[in-house]
């Protein structure tokens, strides 16, 4: 998923998401493998988005409910899937009655910046025992993309911030440990990931993803920044026709302690 909160300062096309950004969830097969999910475990998708990734772990046999916070993702993925359950929620803040053995989630939590509230969460969600699997970006995660907005907005007067929470391997594991887990395993790796749609491949990143980067520059002027944005970027980034986005994923397994 995108974990989509409904306050993430992102503006979400469900239709856009799966038509120009698929590498989101088509990388997340590999956390799928990691999951190993098993038939009849119950277990949550923290962060569904339109729920391909639900689908595909429900193909093991396990119950699965998927859970986002945004209206026309959850809307999508019960229309694309009406076997399967998807409700909205908010990753800081859910309750269900009955304990998962596994919470998942792909591509969502480096929206989030209250990590603490979406760990606790987990951790109460999970049955003793429990694991939680997750792969979000990584410190360093679209450093030279943000490095160049950064950039080209103080040039004209903008001060932008990076809206995402990166955590290091050091700092994510101290977190989950903090929150009764035991980290079973953890490692930060690059994945350069190539946009879609060509020459507009960045710009359609920015306009999918970059909402909240972009923020403090008015709307007339994001056009001219995210061009030059791109001068900035085309030899780094632009090669046979294709730009690729400079990823860097953290993945992540870790287990509730027993009771």
């Amino acid at each position: 998923m995108n974990p989509h909160r409904a306050d993430d300062g992102n503006e979400w096309s469900a239709d856009d998401y799966d038509g120009g950004h698929a590498f989101v969830f088509e990388y997340g097969e590999g956390v799928v493998d990691l999951l190993e999910p098993g038939p009849g475990e119950r277990i949550l998708d923290l962060g569904c988005g339109t729920g391909h990734l639900t689908a595909s772990i429900a193909e093991s046999g396990a119950d699965v409910v998927g859970l986002d916070a945004d209206r026309e993702m959850v809307a999508e993925a019960a229309r694309t899937y009406p076997d399967l359950r998807f409700v909205r929620g908010d990753a800081r803040r859910f309750a269900f009655r009955e304990p998962f053995d596994a919470v998942f989630s792909n591509a969502a939590l480096h929206w989030i910046h209250e990590q603490d509230a979406v760990l606790e969460s987990v951790a109460d969600a999970l049955r003793p025992g429990g694991r939680f699997v997750a792969e979000l970006g990584g410190t360093g995660n679209v450093a030279a993309i943000v490095g160049a907005v950064e950039a080209e907005a103080a040039a004209r007067g903008y001060d932008v911030e990076n809206p995402w929470y990166f955590p290091s391997v050091g700092e994510y594991a101290t977190r989950l440990e903090a929150h009764g887990f035991e980290v079973r395993y953890a490692t930060l790796f690059d994945r350069p990931t190539e946009l879609d749609d060509g020459e507009d491949g960045l710009a359609g990143w920015l306009g999918m993803f970059g909402d909240g980067l972009l923020g403090p520059i008015p709307a007339d002027e994001r056009e001219a920044v995210i061009s030059d944005v791109e001068d900035r970027l085309r030899n780094e980034l632009f090669e046979d026709g294709t730009w690729t986005a400079d990823y860097r994923r953290l993945r992540v397994v870790a287990r509730c302690r027993p009771d």
